[in-house]
């Protein structure tokens, strides 16, 4: 059993958490399943559902990470999983934030929201370039996550 986690899994059961999954909690699960498949067991989830976004699915392709089979889900559907930590990726997410039980650890981590961002985009080139900033700001995220879940 590892001491940090409380699991007896050798891989870390963790779940990203956003408003409606659709866009940064799919981004995060798709760089934690690339990035640290095999010591994070990674899953994506919302406090609603609103699909799967297009852009983020393109942006993560641009990237060499598909996560276009990725659905967008209800986190009711994933709650009683035994997670060892909910990373929270957004400020709606993380004050809505459903109870875990067991000794699942909520952490936020806060990243901005690409679809916001990008309204007022005069072409989809510009709107990208949110979408890409924030894929690479939860990928630099992602990489340390390890590190970072130990405190």
């Amino acid at each position: 059993m590892s001491a940090a986690t409380g699991s007896t899994s050798s891989r870390l059961k963790l779940l990203f958490l956003c408003t409606g999954n659709s866009c940064r909690s799919q981004m995060a699960e798709g760089w934690a399943r690339h990035l640290k498949g095999d010591s994070i067991e990674a899953a994506s989830a919302g406090v609603e559902v609103h699909g799967l976004n297009p852009l983020a699915v393109k942006v993560m392709a641009e990237a060499g990470v598909d996560i276009s089979g990725q659905r967008s889900k209800h986190v009711d559907e994933l709650r009683d999983r035994g997670w060892d930590v909910v990373v929270t990726v957004c400020g709606a997410a993380h004050e809505s934030c459903p109870f875990f039980p067991g000794k699942t650890r909520v952490v936020h981590v806060g990243f901005d929201d690409p679809p916001r961002l990008a309204q007022g985009a005069a072409n989809e080139e510009e709107a990208l370039a949110h979408y890409r900033r924030v894929r690479d700001e939860i990928r630099a995220y992602v990489e340390t996550l390890s590190e970072a879940l130990k405190r």
